[in-house]
């Protein structure tokens, strides 16, 4: 599915249509219907920057929206994996996770899951980045939003 193995260092998944350039473009948008408003005040500019408000917003929660459907998901698919893979004493501990725990420790590999999670949660570990560093056997993720 991808050309190069997925770890810690290169996880991150960047659109550069949607992440640099539409981005850029929005700011840009903005950034000209706040000139043109304070140049040229008048109902027309008023309503240009309103409406570059609502394109700005739009691109924002667009994705706080796909994000935020994307951690519910994974954090049903965590559960069900650890109802598979933790031992009989943690089974009892699986919904002791907090979602931000669930969606850092989905890069763990089979093998290395029990561990850590019984790691993040004696150690109260809640920082996905903590989290993510302490894998050693990277399960890639190469299907988000």
């Amino acid at each position: 599915m991808a050309d190069r193995s997925q770890n810690y260092s290169n996880h991150a998944r960047y659109v550069p249509g949607f992440h640099f350039v539409l981005a850029a473009l929005l700011l840009v948008i903005l950034g000209a219907q706040i000139y043109h408003l304070a140049v040229r005040p008048s109902l027309g500019t008023l309503l240009g920057l309103a409406y570059a408000l609502v394109l700005f917003f739009m691109f924002w929660y667009m994705r706080a929206f796909a994000v935020t459907v994307q951690d519910r998901v994974i954090r049903l698919e965590e559960r069900l994996r650890m109802a598979s893979l933790l031992s009989a004493e943690m089974q009892p501990r699986i919904n002791d996770f907090a979602p931000q725990q669930l969606v850092a420790l989905r890069f763990a590999s089979d093998a290395e899951l029990p561990a850590l999670a019984k790691r993040v949660l004696d150690e109260k570990l809640t920082d996905q980045k903590v989290i993510k560093a302490m894998i050693k056997d990277w399960r890639a993720d190469y299907l988000r939003a």
